[in-house]
């Protein structure tokens, strides 16, 4: 096991990274910002490096700076949370060429994953179930483009390869619109990611969005934990995540998360990973995979018992898998609710210092956030300041231990979401579940 891991990223993913090294006897070393010398983790790390003034751009995403705290610190390994570098194969490939462990998917399958084309023709050699398409990049025949869209069928959506997080994608309705609609997601992907590339797919009209937890090490083994619902959401970002996702059944559950399992082996996958879906009438058809942990993983901790981010340190430091398929077992349900601090009616950020505050306790209620009394939100970065999980034996347990629980929160100081996540909780639609992707916006009329 690693003597030392350098945690890259900041907040309260830092503070879980943080803990799980801890029970694992292991040394922790927190980078920041000049903006984040008080976030928690920061205290209760055993070393601290400040990697440079509170832009991102200039710190979090500055790699020369991360691999020298490494390098100062005699740091084994790191860590890079979501969000930031966490994702990205060249940072992955320096800290690996530069003698440490990334704890996470090697370089390669990074960047097989980050370009959704080569992921879904991966997907497809796997058997896992893709949108109907255009099987690869778009050329620069009109005429061809044109046929392929009359045969998937309108509306489709042209995506560029390299995009991700809600960007670089355009829905079509007609052949009027298809082929300048090509042309400006060419010129968008270029200016964002690098890459021009575009495909295109069949548009689903009103898909839920559910998503499989993977397990694999370098062994040869894989394992999933089941799907989670993350379909409330405000302009491609989540707000409320659930597992198990509602309506699924357990067939389907075996099904799609043994062939997510089997293209981990396929491709040689190392980590934890999240293999994304959109769900329409009974059917599966995955969209990409993210390579990291994410914001969402208690969820499934909570109905399985694995601590993924402790599995996600076992694996890199080339232990086994410490479960079998046979192993999980899915118990009740838990719901998590994002806490950002951002006006709740026009969500616009609201950073600060925090004057009082209550967590929320009870059966079956976990909290996972880096605020104290005292801390000042600062406005460089993502507003999420927490997350707050309640699981009960049933869907309507962990729901009214939520509701619960979100009336015993209390932040002053600052303006958060709660009361956002209070209204979702009263609304019928939502109680009773499988609400689709678009039922959030609508319902905020955006």
């Amino acid at each position: 096991m690693f003597d030392k891991i350098l945690i890259a990223n900041r907040g309260e993913i830092a503070l879980r990274i943080l803990r799980a090294c801890r029970e694992l006897g292991i040394k922790t070393v927190a980078v920041h910002s000049e903006a984040d010398r008080d976030l928690m983790h920061v205290r209760l790390a055993d070393e601290s490096v400040c990697i440079g003034p509170p832009p991102s751009t200039e710190s979090y995403l500055n790699i020369p700076a991360i691999i020298s705290a490494a390098e100062v610190t005699d740091a084994v390994a790191i860590h890079p949370g979501y969000g930031f570098l966490s994702e990205n194969a060249d940072f992955a490939e320096r800290v690996e060429e530069s003698g440490f462990v990334f704890i996470g998917p090697r370089p390669a399958t990074i960047r097989m994953m980050g370009d959704k084309v080569a992921a879904i023709e991966a997907m497809k050699q796997a058997g896992v179930p893709c949108v109907p398409g255009s099987g690869g990049p778009l050329g620069n025949d009109d005429n061809e483009n044109l046929r392929i869209a009359r045969e998937i069928g309108y509306p489709v959506i042209i995506k560029a390869a390299g995009g991700g997080g809600g960007r670089g994608m355009r829905v079509v309705h007609s052949e009027a619109a298809l082929l300048s609609a090509i042309s400006l997601t060419r010129s968008e992907a270029a200016a964002a990611f690098g890459n021009d590339t575009v495909y295109m797919e069949k548009f689903l009209e009103n898909p839920r969005h559910v998503e499989f937890q993977v397990l694999a090490d370098e062994h040869g083994n894989a394992i999933h934990l089941g799907e989670r619902d993350c379909s409330m959401q405000r302009r491609h970002q989540k707000v409320i995540e659930e597992a198990p996702a509602p309506g699924i059944t357990m067939e389907q559950r075996s099904r799609i998360g043994e062939r997510c399992a089997q293209a981990c082996r396929d491709i040689g996958y190392r980590g934890a990973g999240t293999f994304e879906f959109l769900y329409e009438d009974g059917e599966f058809y995955f969209i990409e995979m993210n390579t990291r942990v994410q914001v969402e993983h208690p969820v499934t901790e909570m109905i399985t018992g694995v601590d993924i981010v402790r599995e996600q340190i076992r694996i890199a430091a080339g232990e086994p898998l410490a479960y079998r398929q046979e192993d999980i077992t899915w118990r009740g349900h838990a719901v998590e609710c994002r806490i950002n601090a951002e006006d709740p009616e026009t969500f616009l950020p609201s950073p600060g210092r925090i004057e009082t505050l209550h967590v929320p306790g009870g059966p079956g209620i976990r909290v996972d956030s880096h605020i104290y009394a005292g801390y000042t939100v600062p406005p460089y970065y993502d507003s999420m300041i927490g997350k707050l999980i309640a699981h009960g034996d049933s869907r309507a347990s962990a729901l009214a231990r939520m509701r619960t629980a979100l009336s015993e929160a209390v932040i002053e100081g600052i303006r958060t979401n709660i009361p956002l996540h209070q209204r979702l909780l009263a609304d019928t639609n939502f109680q009773a579940g499988g609400t689709n992707i678009h039922y959030l916006e609508k319902k905020l009329g955006l």
